[in-house]
């Protein structure tokens, strides 16, 4: 006898998931052209019919927790071929938008995070923070904020003290790993549980050690972009991404290394230009630009997709980033220092909003697709 599924409609998802760029899920009519058409769907219950199907039927907790709408890259060969015109690749990059936030704590900051009415009150925050520890730190004789500062040698510190950043940033940068690791708790637990009512796997409990093997053969595929090399729509979306991605890469790489220089080696700064981590950092501040205008002129040029708040918001972050990463450092090197400074404010700003927000934003989708990939390598998805 068959098991009987109760079906219980979430009305308030369907309206969310159109909010966040799925508005055209009501067109599809499951003829299963996006399943066929999907180059890298997996040959048992492949998606996003099944996902499409649930989405109409308002089925929340069967795809919030389905590792099958991360495997999706939202190429966009679907949306393509799609005779009603339903852009299933725009409705799963929604569903992945609520996923986000559903997992993340607490769920009202992800929430704001998505409204482009809160993103003031979100950039007022750092500021708000830094001047209550920076005011904090004055109590204690610490001079954070120097626009006349004295010596033959001027940098960043001379006018903003790495005690104030490092104090910030340092909890920050740890608390956004906290909430990933409360988020993909629940996330492993609840992809696993679907996976096992839907016959993707047969295991009782996830095996630590075969799902560490399966993320170790999951980083090359990454790394190379190979599932967006698969693709025919978008295939090149992989460069900007690539470049972004390893934009991000290096200079967490060099903002590592140049805290142990301080904090660990005592070895002050400022760096030489020859420096190996100082070009480290420039051509990663680079990459995020270029990567960034790439992916604006692919949706700009790209008039069937879906481009919502929440790509804008991680595409002019990725922006934002690098430009006044450069724009900092090219004036110290030309001697402009107040304006250096202005500048080196507003980067220390959208650094803060890169570690505190990353968690309930779209980049999130960097490890919870992580995540989802080593889950199908460690399931036997092909």
């Amino acid at each position: 006898m068959s098991e009987t599924y109760l079906v219980e409609p979430d009305v308030g998802f369907i309206k969310e998931v159109g909010k966040l760029g799925g508005q055209d899920l009501k067109k599809c009519f499951q003829c299963a052209t996006c399943s066929v058409a999907c180059p890298i769907s997996p040959d048992n219950k492949p998606f996003p019919r099944k996902e499409m199907i649930a989405a109409s039927w308002g089925l929340k907790d069967r795809l919030i927790g389905n590792a099958d709408i991360w495997l999706c890259h939202n190429c966009g060969d679907c949306s393509t071929l799609c005779p009603r015109g339903a852009k299933p690749a725009d409705v799963l990059s929604a569903i992945r938008a609520y996923a986000v936030t559903e997992y993340a704590t607490p769920r009202a900051l992800g929430k704001m995070v998505n409204d482009p009415s809160k993103l003031p009150i979100l950039l007022a925050i750092p500021v708000a923070i830094f001047l209550v520890v920076g005011l904090i730190l004055k109590m204690f004789g610490v001079n954070w904020l120097n626009f006349a500062p004295t010596g033959d040698e001027l940098w960043q510190a001379d006018y903003i003290s790495n005690y104030l950043v490092d104090i910030i940033m340092v909890p920050t940068f740890f608390a956004a790993i906290g909430v990933f690791a409360l988020g993909l708790k629940r996330f492993l637990a609840d992809i696993h549980a679907n996976a096992l009512l839907e016959g993707k796997t047969t295991q009782k409990k996830i095996e630590p050690v075969g799902f560490v093997q399966a993320l170790i053969k999951t980083v090359p595929t990454i790394m190379k972009h190979g599932r967006f090399t698969e693709c025919g729509e978008n295939k090149e979306r992989a460069t900007a991404h690539m470049m972004v991605l390893f934009g991000f890469i290096g200079l967490f790489i060099v903002t590592g290394a140049f805290f142990a220089a301080e904090w660990v080696f005592h070895i002050e700064g400022p760096y030489s230009q020859i420096n190996p981590f100082k070009w480290l950092g420039n051509l990663g501040g680079i990459a995020l630009i270029i990567g960034g205008i790439l992916m604006i002129a692919k949706r700009m040029g790209q008039k069937d997709q879906v481009t919502s708040y929440k790509d804008w918001y991680l595409i002019g972050l990725v922006l934002l980033l690098g430009g006044t990463g450069l724009l900092t450092e090219m004036l110290r090197l030309g001697g402009m220092y107040g304006l250096m400074a202005l500048v080196y404010v507003l980067h220390l700003i959208f650094v803060w909003a890169l570690f505190a927000y990353t968690p309930f934003s779209k980049l999130a989708h960097l490890v919870y697709r992580t995540v989802a990939m080593t889950y199908a390598e460690y399931a036997g998805r092909k």
